[in-house]
């Protein structure tokens, strides 16, 4: 799948996507220095924390310093990490992975922290730099970058597809080789293989417009639901990601119809908020 970015700041501009397209990942491979981590600050129910072969229960203290290091949510589970310069925080949602990519220190001492997000919900808090060098980045499948007195979230679903809210700062989405401007209080999504969407007006808008469909193949009766949410939202269906199209159009896998059938649809939007349907069929 080809690379695709998208860059957050403020007045940045092109000079900001040409360093990130030549730069950004030149150094993936390089160890991290010892002086920079994420540390767990804040955890609730079931949260695993993995550095190469170790795997085990998360705990308040533990540090993200190497790369590699990866910090994972299970369901009904959160998760908050602060950078160790206060820099920032970051807020993880039930059902997310987060791995470092890079941390490191800047010829002008500036602190440069790259995270990867390949699926589920995180929210930025990042304040405004003293240092030029100083970088404060995501990835996710269709790419994502974060500097400078920014607070905007992401969410990603099983296929990549990125939606963004940006609560302050400025974020540039760019993908197929275009470039779109997300402001404050604007949001906007990027579907893979495409160019971002046009931003609108942040809602943070957990509405939920479903039906159920029946079908009968040799004789059994099947049924799956078929719902519509916020383009920029994601949802999971009895605990499992969903994805969306275009228009946040999706439906749920086929399964036999029993005589009461429950469903439980939770929606959630990049900057966390959560809403949870109890859907029945009788």
């Amino acid at each position: 799948m080809k690379r695709q970015a998208v860059l957050v700041g403020i007045g940045f501009g092109a000079t900001v996507l040409v360093c990130l397209t030549a730069q950004s990942w030149a150094q993936q491979s390089l160890q991290v220095r010892v002086d920079r981590w994420l540390e767990v600050r804040q955890l609730t129910n079931d949260v695993t924390f993995e550095r190469g072969a170790m795997r085990r229960a998360a705990v308040v203290g533990d540090r993200l310093q190497a790369v590699g290091d990866r910090l994972i949510t299970g369901k009904n589970s959160t998760a908050t990490l602060f950078v160790d310069t206060g820099v920032g925080a970051v807020e993880m949602s039930e059902k997310t992975t987060l791995r470092v990519r890079r941390l490191d220190v800047a010829a002008d001492n500036g602190r440069i922290t790259r995270l990867e997000v390949p699926m589920g919900n995180v929210r930025l808090r990042v304040r405004p730099f003293t240092n030029k060098g100083s970088q404060f980045e995501i990835q996710t499948p269709v790419g994502l970058s974060g500097v400078r007195g920014t607070e905007f979230g992401v969410a990603v679903q099983p296929n990549g597809k990125t939606g963004l809210a940006v609560l302050e700062g400025s974020v540039v989405t760019a993908a197929q080789d275009q470039a779109v401007g997300v402001a404050q209080g604007l949001q906007n999504f990027t579907m893979p293989r495409e160019m971002p969407s046009t931003p609108v007006k942040l809602t943070n808008d957990t509405s939920l417009r479903y039906d159920f469909e029946m079908i009968v193949e040799r004789g059994l009766r099947l049924v799956r639901l078929r719902g519509q949410i916020d383009p920029v939202n994601s949802v999971t269906v009895d605990g499992v990601p969903q994805v969306s199209d275009r228009r946040g159009v999706f439906q749920s896998d086929l399964r036999p119809m029993p005589s009461y059938l429950r469903m439980q649809v939770i929606v959630t939007t990049p900057l966390g908020r959560t809403k949870t349907y109890a859907l029945a069929l009788q």
